[in-house]
């Protein structure tokens, strides 16, 4: 049997070495049009940086290494530029001389993965992708070739364009992040963001939000907002597509999200050819709809479940979660499943949970914050969706919550894991439990909770805001036109209390939830604001940053 691999990456390389283990007797080759195969892409902006010193270190293999080991003839420099379905055979090119071959296939794998988005920069700006060896090849002799400070211009601000903003920086380079959107970091809600643009801020770098590059300037670019930025070098990180256009020549289906569809063991429409990688659409875990994911893990993992099926010993695909980490500057910003906007944006019914806990036991030294939000289905409990910004121990939090989520674990069955503890890796209540307390007690009807963004209304309908933090809490910021009630008088305060509804709140929501129980059980109309004053801090940061015509319906979840 003869298999092609069109992709020497991720996905490819994970069919390619696996289909070697279930089966000695294969024929396996492997097209990549560049000119490194089985490169560390995600390890690339910490070359740039120098977190990473060896630029060998992101070449795990080469051709002969995977000839040596897994008897694969991989070709570089090879790009395959047809299909012929009905003859089951692929057109070559080598793409340093442009001589053309045609190779026969039993099976073809198709793992091209995504392409740069083209079209949203202007025309003539010469600008430089982060995907690619050659990337940083060019990126690090640019550099290198500046005297003084060098500029950089870094278009987008979602994974790879916060990961190059990061590096460049710790680089030495001036940075201007250049963002269409109203918040950095678009997966993410406003209010879990606006951490990272602080800390962007704080790092000096230059962000420019609701702005596009419009031109090419002497020495630099011109922004939309009229203003010209130095640039030694432009990065464009705006965002992928899926790499459909073999697939599509070939009379290949695609799916609704615009990428291959495949069914539960990667095979295309072409019973004879399947594909992986980010050029492919999945099945979303929350509600089963085609979705695009462009995530190494599961390239890896559906390379892997490929080559099973080639080997007659198929299982099918898991659904997709989208779980996805980033660092940046010291913060660690992670989320799993769906974000509040996405359940806005579909009328997906949802209860939101915010808390702020610490990494570990705060007695401990070295405990750092983190802000947490869990989206959870009000009817059966399901959890939907995750996201935390902070510290250590973020990594750990989303991995548990992923695995929840793949187990079918409700969010209050949250308060139930049995979690390792020691103080300086956690509490004994662990922040996941805390989430599973929170949302416990919402199902339950023990507390009710108010939005940070559904406050405004709230108060414009005559409820009266009462803040029951300490009197130097609230002398160090408060929001405008509460009352100061701290929890420890508030028994004793009752009556100072206006016959109104009742919004509280503390620093983060826990004393909120005790006043709220104190005047639920006095007979007073309560809710908690949830997440307390940090959380509306950071809603209010992320708000501030929105153009000033947008409507209401606009700049806030519903």
């Amino acid at each position: 049997m003869k298999t092609l691999i069109i992709g020497g990456v991720a996905g490819g390389m994970s069919a390619a070495t696996r289909l070697r283990r279930l089966d000695e007797t294969a024929e396996i080759i492997v097209f990549e049009r560049g000119h490194y195969v089985s490169f560390a892409n995600c390890g690339l902006p910490y070359y740039v940086g120098g977190v990473i010193r060896d630029r060998q270190e992101l070449l795990l293999q080469t051709p002969a290494s995977l000839a040596a080991r897994f008897r694969l003839d991989v070709r570089v420099d090879h790009e395959v530029t047809a299909i012929d379905r009905a003859r089951k055979t692929v057109t070559v090119r080598q793409t340093q001389s442009g001589a053309e071959t045609t190779e026969s296939y039993d099976r073809l794998i198709l793992a091209a993965g995504a392409t740069a988005r083209t079209g949203i920069t202007p025309a003539g700006l010469a600008t430089r992708t982060l995907r690619t060896v050659d990337d940083v090849d060019h990126i690090d002799a640019v550099l290198a070739g500046v005297t003084g400070q060098a500029s950089a211009v870094v278009i987008g601000a979602g994974f790879i364009g916060l990961e190059a903003v990061e590096n460049l920086v710790h680089r030495g380079v001036h940075v201007t992040l250049v963002e269409f959107g109203s918040q950095v970091f678009g997966p993410f809600d406003a209010e879990m963001a606006a951490p990272i643009f602080d800390e962007l801020v704080a790092q000096g770098v230059d962000v420019r939000l609701n702005t596009t590059v419009t031109a090419a300037a002497d020495g630099g670019v011109e922004l939309s907002d009229g203003s010209v930025v130095p640039a030694d070098l432009v990065i464009d990180s705006v965002g992928v597509l899926p790499d459909t256009s073999l697939a599509t020549r070939a009379g290949i289906a695609l799916g609704a999200s615009g990428g291959i569809r495949v069914d539960g063991s990667q095979q295309t429409s072409d019973p004879s050819i399947y594909a992986v990688g980010d050029g492919v659409e999945k099945v979303d875990a929350i509600d089963g709809s085609g979705t695009l994911i462009t995530m190494a893990g599961l390239a890896n993992r559906h390379g892997r479940a490929t080559a099973d099926s080639i080997a007659g010993e198929p299982a099918a695909a898991s659904p997709a979660l989208g779980t996805a980490i980033l660092g940046i500057f010291g913060l660690t910003a992670a989320m799993v499943g769906w974000s509040e906007k996405r359940l806005v944006r579909q009328g997906r019914a949802h209860r939101v949970v915010h808390t702020h806990p610490a990494s570990h036991a705060t007695y401990y030294p070295g405990a750092e914050g983190m802000s947490m939000k869990l989206l959870v289905d009000p009817l059966t409990d399901a959890i939907l969706g995750a996201q935390i910004v902070g510290g250590s121990g973020v990594d750990k939090r989303i991995d548990i919550l992923a695995t929840a989520m793949t187990g079918g674990l409700t969010a209050s069955s949250l308060t139930r894991l049995e979690l390792a503890y020691a103080p300086q890796y956690a509490s004994a209540k662990d922040p996941i439990n805390q989430l599973g307390y929170v949302a416990d007690n919402l199902a339950a009807g023990t507390t009710r909770a108010l939005q940070w963004h559904e406050l405004a209304a709230a108060r414009a309908a005559g409820a009266v805001l009462v803040d029951v933090r300490t009197a130097g809490e609230f002398a160090a910021g408060n929001i405008p036109g509460a009352i100061n009630v701290p929890l420890d008088d508030l028994r004793d305060r009752l009556a100072e209390l206006p016959d109104a509804p009742l919004i509280v709140h503390c620093q983060v929501g826990q004393r909120g939830h005790t006043a709220a129980r104190i005047l639920a059980q006095n007979g007073m109309d309560v809710q908690n604001l949830d997440g307390g004053y940090r959380t509306w801090a950071a809603g209010e940061t992320s708000l501030s940053l929105m153009p000033t015509s947008s409507t209401n319906s606009e700049r806030i979840p519903a």
